[in-house]
């Protein structure tokens, strides 16, 4: 086709947190497709096959028709461009290892403009998978006869980079997943893994398997291997006996000492890196703490331990996984070198790999001096070329991926709790040497080697054998209460009539009834009365501000329509949640907003993130804001100004509350019987009934009840705000209002 055939990217914006389209962070695009307008994908010959051809799974997308195969019949019946251009980012994204079952495409009130977005764990990932999919689909739309395909492996491996790059690293990845599986949400706090589970007060921190209960001075025992050992052994945990040396000669006086044969190793060892095992000669001795010293600050010498080593995981105090390693060999044909044989018989191995999610490594004989030690022992290097049917030992250490959780003996569970316990870490990889973890270690000559911080999970979570390991919920249940979901209460107010003021007066009843209240709004940041940011702060990153502060035990955020569709809301879900009014908005018109239904789909989603044990505050006089109480999970205030109206007369019959106004008063009722009368006859709360309106101070209170201040709080609190300051020069005279109840 013609090279006139383009889609034009016309804006990118990533949505953080739950907006119009999903509960979840998305990318939104804008498309102008131009032409393309014209020519849905059955006018554009050799679309639909060239797609299948590149993206063979694409067969496997449901789309709209709701089975298997049906975006292809999408596809031959006639799509657009920009619902194409979604199903080719979803597919790079699954086949990047990234999964990603949400998108959706919609036209907007331009001809030939579109709003494509797809759920987005990590912008960078996202704007990657886009341009991506962007160039496949230009390249198929303009495909000739005879022209190479579109390199999809290529583009899938740059996406596999950049997820590498910019994602959760797998064990990082287990704990948040298993955090929000107990409705625990997370805050990604750097570039890197670490991350706050939970908001303000409740919060916790974990840094890969660090947590915010690790501590400093533990973390530096462990990594100070002889320290570990003489406070193990001093606490009657079995450990080699072992010598720091300083020198090749003195590794060998070392093992003389000790005994024959010898461990020599790194103090600070990982991974196995530098660790040479069962030495019995000077020689080997000798280069091994040549070896050992290249790698770390200073070298051990220490009694070999028969047996397989094997990596035990404690959280808590308690072992929840536990995996045993394998020894590493290669049988000779008599015509392969020591090299090619690594790389046919054990690199061949589909578990292993370079990216963190393999749970084997690539073996690099020339990046591993120890490896080519053990290769001299035997009278080889990577180049020779061994007898047929000699087995040639590459690896005597390492490999710790098959799982023994189950098998694991009681004492053997008892030896490394206390060896976690003595050097302080709540959680802890426990290195030990044993010939069977079934049986205690005392009896078979076993050994603790090594207590390790900051564990890695993964072998773990895939294991190369056995059962992958509930791991990461290990550790969150460590930290977080039975039913604790590390949530504070969090109040977003909505609508565009004083929502300012409304956010205002909330945060400052809280304050009174003893919270440590955190308010973002358009007249600035505020911790408790205390204003920290003057600039104006009803936005996404003033309120993530808040929800990061330790300090916070409640949040009080405005979020203006304008919020909701540049960035989405600050948190995933609120305790209250209030809407005001429906009420044109000016400004909108760049997001296609241009009526009272479209701002109805705006709004709406601070009624769908209202917790279920959470409450929505919504003004019954609003008939379109009313329709939102069959939205909301949780309950529904409904305040109104007349307490006999149908809306508010048939929530109280339901059994639920309402505020309304009778004779200067509010009337908090719940149910038919109980109702609390709250006079509003102070100069204060008169001036700001006159300027701001009896529904600002109805939607107050409202949300203030939903978060169980006291009636008797609520006209004094307002008295003490301080708001009327801000709002006119002059007392107003009082208002009266008589209104039916």
């Amino acid at each position: 086709m013609s090279s006139k055939h383009d889609i034009n990217l016309l804006r990118i914006n990533y949505l953080r947190g739950p907006n119009i389209w999903t509960y979840r962070p998305v990318l939104e695009v804008w498309l102008d497709l131009g032409d393309l307008e014209d020519f849905p994908s059955n006018k554009l010959p050799g679309l639909t096959d060239c797609l299948i051809e590149w993206l063979p799974a694409l067969v496997e997308h449901h789309c709209g028709v709701g089975e298997r195969g049906g975006f292809i019949e999408r596809l031959r019946e006639g799509t657009w461009a920009g619902h194409i251009l979604e199903h080719i980012v979803i597919e790079l994204l699954n086949l990047a290892g990234m999964p990603t079952g949400f998108g959706q495409t919609r036209e907007t009130t331009k001809r030939g403009v579109y709003r494509m977005v797809f759920r987005a764990r990590d912008e960078a990932v996202a704007r990657a998978a886009l341009t991506e999919a962007h160039a496949l689909l230009l390249a198929a739309i303009h495909r000739r006869a005879g022209e190479p395909a579109f390199d999809v492996p290529a583009a899938v491996a740059r996406l596999v980079e950049q997820i590498d790059r910019t994602y959760l690293g797998p064990s990082t990845a287990s704990i948040v997943a298993a955090a929000t599986d107990r409705g625990i949400p997370h805050l990604r706090l750097n570039g890197g893994n670490l991350v706050q589970l939970g908001h303000g007060r409740r919060q916790r921190r974990i840094w890969t398997a660090e947590t915010d209960r690790t501590s400093a001075i533990a973390g530096n025992i462990a990594h100070d291997k002889d320290l570990t050992k003489s406070l193990l052994a001093s606490c009657g945990v079995p450990v080699p006996e072992g010598q720091v040396v300083d020198s090749p000669e003195a590794a060998w006086e070392a093992a003389q000492d000790i005994g024959l044969p010898v461990v020599v190793k790194p103090s600070d060892a990982n991974h196995g890196r530098g660790v040479s095992l069962d030495l019995t000669e000077r020689g080997d001795v000798e280069k091994a703490y040549t070896v050992a010293d290249a790698e770390g600050s200073e070298v051990i010498v220490e009694r070999y331990v028969e047996g397989d080593e094997h990596r035990l995981l404690v959280v808590g105090g308690r072992v929840v996984a536990a995996a045993r390693g394998e020894s590493l060999s290669v049988l000779g044909d008599g015509r392969s070198t020591v090299a090619q044989l690594i790389d046919s018989q054990l690199n061949s191995d589909p578990r292993r790999g370079e990216a963190e999610e393999f749970p084997l490594e690539t073996i690099h004989l020339d990046r591993e001096p120890v490896m080519r030690l053990l290769l001299e022992r035997q009278g080889l290097s990577g180049d020779s070329v061994p007898a047929a049917g000699r087995r040639v030992m590459i690896q005597r250490n390492g490999n710790v991926a098959i799982d023994c959780t189950d098998d694991v003996h009681p004492e053997v569970a008892h030896a490394v709790t206390l060896a976690a316990r003595v050097v302080g870490l709540d959680v802890a990889g426990i290195d030990l040497v044993a010939r069977d973890i079934g049986r205690p270690l005392e009896e078979q000559g076993g050994a603790v080697v090594e207590v390790n911080a900051g564990p890695g999970l993964l072998m773990h979570l895939k294991p190369a054998t056995g059962l992958s390991r509930p791991v990461g919920r290990a550790i969150v249940d460590h930290l977080f209460d039975e039913g604790g979901n590390g949530r504070v209460p969090i109040v977003g107010v909505t609508g565009s009539h004083h929502s300012n003021e409304i956010a205002r007066l909330v945060a400052w009843l809280l304050h009174l009834s003893g919270h440590q209240v955190g308010l973002a709004c358009q007249d600035g940041l505020f911790l408790g009365n205390r204003k920290v940011d003057a600039r104006p702060s009803a936005h996404w990153d003033a309120g993530q501000r808040l929800l990061m502060n330790r300090e916070i035990d409640t949040v009080v955020l405005q979020n203006g329509p304008d919020v909701i569709l540049d960035d989405g809301l600050a948190y995933d879900r609120c305790t209250v949640g209030v809407v005001t009014d429906l009420d044109p908005v000016v400004g909108l018109e760049r997001h296609d907003v241009h009526n009272v239904d479209q701002l109805y789909r705006v709004l709406r989603t601070q009624v769908d993130v209202v917790l279920p044990d959470g409450v929505a505050v919504l003004n019954a006089d609003d008939a379109r804001v009313l329709e939102m109480v069959e939205l909301c999970d949780g309950d529904v205030i409904l305040y109104g100004m007349d307490a006999a109206s149908p809306a508010l007369q048939q929530h109280r019959e339901a059994g639920s509350r309402t505020v309304s106004m009778f004779e200067g008063a509010l009337v908090l009722a719940e149910g038919v019987r109980k109702a609390h009368r709250v006079r509003l006859d102070g100069p204060v709360v008169q001036t700001l009934l006159k300027a701001l309106g009896p529904h600002t101070v109805m939607a107050v209170a409202a949300a203030a009840w939903a978060l169980s201040v006291s009636p008797e709080l609520m006209a004094a609190g307002i008295e003490t705000s301080g708001l009327e300051a801000g709002l006119t020069p002059d007392r107003a005279e009082p208002v009266t209002l008589d209104v039916a109840r």
